[in-house]
């Protein structure tokens, strides 16, 4: 006779829809960028190219931080079905994009801080080399940015649920009920761990732009000090991008209502009632267009769980759920 319990298990994996897709994007970037680093270290030292050979260490910071986006999608994939992941390892995405917001944000400081030096003591700058170098390093950014790029679409997740409950002595009768829900579209979910290698390779190319404008006007009408002052305001915006970033994926980590408690909203006015009451409401993301919920009802006329869940199961993104039932006391 087979276990009742076996039967009820379910898999808590609540990776993204394009976790896989998103992984081999990264590191055909990783690959890219490598690629070209190495080639301009190798070129700046044969011709002496200081230039070349700086770039091509910059290069590298880029690298690393992508290097932890790409780790970071192979371990919670091969992770997924670990145990010891009682939610999943969908979040781990935004470990790592938190973990690369933060190194965005020292390349900023620095980017800024190098152009600050520059102002106080100018170098001399050989402007036709330097165009060729931001010029290709543009092309390379833009073709990376290109392939990290986000594409919006709806995607469909199967799932199960299993029920159960028990009561207390005293008439306080609890239930719960946990499961997927399926059968509907997910939206477009956020994945914060490759937004974070898009920006890495966006700040890059942002630096190439603002440093070929400021080259070609410097070599055109003698204005060094633009290179600087050009590196100044990509710093800053950079470091805007990364607080970005870190608050997102913040968020996420502390286990914040997602969607303004948009989420929390449909969830109440698809469950309550004039008897029935939600007493308390827990609802956080656990991975890319995957939420869980705990819902806590009161009412005088208690159902099974599955009477409640049914009502959630066409909420977009819900994919795990536990519900409470407490009988309400009667005068």
């Amino acid at each position: 006779m087979a276990d009742p319990i076996e039967a009820l298990k379910h898999e808590h994996v609540f990776l993204g829809a394009d976790h896989e897709r998103n992984e081999r994007k990264v590191w055909l970037v990783i690959a890219l960028t490598a690629t070209m680093m190495v080639a301009e270290i190798v070129a700046g030292s044969v011709f002496g190219s200081m230039a070349l050979t700086a770039d091509g260490w910059h290069m590298s910071t880029h690298a690393g931080a992508m290097l932890i986006a790409a780790l970071a999608y192979l371990y919670a994939r091969r992770q997924a079905r670990n145990p010891r992941y009682t939610f999943g390892t969908g979040k781990l995405g935004d470990l790592a994009g938190f973990a690369s917001a933060i190194v965005l944000a020292l390349i900023a400081l620095l980017i800024a801080w190098e152009s600050f030096v520059r102002l106080a003591d100018p170098v001399a700058i050989d402007f036709d080399q330097a165009i060729l170098v931001a010029a290709v390093g543009l092309a390379v950014n833009l073709l990376s940015a290109w392939l990290l790029r986000e594409d919006h679409h709806h995607s469909h997740h199967g799932g199960h649920s299993h029920e159960g409950g028990h009561s207390h002595e005293g008439g306080h009768h609890h239930g719960g009920h946990h499961g997927h829900h399926g059968g509907h579209a997910r939206s477009a979910a956020k994945d914060h761990n490759l937004r974070a290698a898009y920006l890495h390779v966006l700040a890059d190319a942002l630096t190439s732009v603002l440093a070929i404008a400021a080259l070609v006007l410097g070599r055109s009408y003698g204005w060094a000090w633009l290179d600087p002052a050009m590196g100044v305001v990509g710093g800053l915006v950079i470091a805007r991008w990364s607080w970005g970033l870190i608050r997102a994926t913040a968020t996420v980590l502390l286990d914040a209502q997602p969607d303004g408690e948009e989420l929390a909203g449909r969830i109440r006015r698809s469950v309550e009632t004039e008897d029935d009451r939600i007493s308390d409401l827990h609802v956080w993301q656990v991975g890319p267009g995957h939420h869980a919920a705990i819902v806590a009802l009161v009412t005088p006329k208690p159902q099974a769980p599955s009477f409640y869940k049914d009502k959630l199961r066409g909420i977009r993104d819900l994919s795990h759920v536990t519900v409470e039932v407490t009988p309400a006391r009667t005068a």
